[in-house]
């Protein structure tokens, strides 16, 4: 089991996560700064599922009491990200090809029904900042850069679909369902996962399925993006020994 390196106690810039701004600058709380390192742990790889989080431990290492540790394993919990049980170790979560394929089944049933749902709703602006997210993505598919900045443009992409949902539970479904788990439990496995040119085509199809404003194709489509991803993400389950 890998464990936590000496580190200084810092605020951890983290890409998925924006809280309230002051004068530019991100204020957290201790828990919340907690929240962010062992976000960050885990997308280094200095954490992987089925590693212990020992709350000791980190309180020693980062100067501060258990009490904000002990927070911060809630809200991670609560996000997905760590298996908490009464009398157990907390471990971040581990899941098998199933419990994988299941989750983002999941996610794209519920998200494809939302932006239906809310398909109405989307404006001409929606579309033309869509489109330019997905011109970046194209200039990145020709250029063969399969790097973090593609992360970057998938995030804006979907909350943009997001943006429209006036349904705050449906959100959080959505986000626990599958974002936890490739954008940090299988983060160094999602970004390889498709090459740019056919990140870019897959969004591509979405965003002529919600111009053309067709809901049961935009469903199907949307739902299948996710079945697709599953799909790939799967080969990473801890009950799979195949090697990528």
């Amino acid at each position: 089991m890998k464990s936590f390196e000496t580190k200084p106690f810092a605020v951890i810039s983290d890409p998925f996560t924006l809280g309230a701004t002051m004068n530019g600058i991100k204020k957290l709380t201790y828990s919340e700064q907690v929240v962010e390192y062992i976000k960050q742990a885990i997308l280094n790889g200095e954490l992987s599922p089925g590693d212990p989080i020992k709350e000791v431990e980190l309180a020693e290492k980062l100067g501060i009491s258990r009490a904000p540790i002990r927070e911060a394993i809630q809200v991670l919990a609560h996000d997905g990200l760590i298996d908490s049980k009464p009398q157990k170790a907390k471990t971040i979560v581990a899941l098998t090809a199933k419990q994988i394929k299941d989750s983002y089944f999941t996610g794209g049933v519920l998200e494809a029904a939302a932006v239906t749902e809310a398909l109405p709703l989307y404006t001409e602006e929606d579309f033309s900042t869509l489109e330019k997210i997905l011109q970046k993505m194209g200039h990145l598919a020709e250029a063969g850069d399969p790097d973090s900045e593609l992360t970057e443009l998938d995030n804006a992409f979907h909350g943009i679909l997001f943006s429209k949902i006036d349904n705050e539970l449906l959100i959080d479904l959505c986000r626990r369902s599958c974002q936890g788990i490739s954008k940090f439990l299988l983060y160094r496995h999602w970004v390889k996962l498709f090459q740019p040119k056919m990140i870019y085509a897959r969004h591509k199809m979405i965003l002529d399925a919600l111009k053309a404003g067709n809901p049961a194709q935009l469903e199907k489509i949307i739902r299948q993006h996710y079945i697709e991803s599953g799909e790939q993400m799967a080969r990473f389950g801890v009950d799979v020994a195949e090697e990528v």
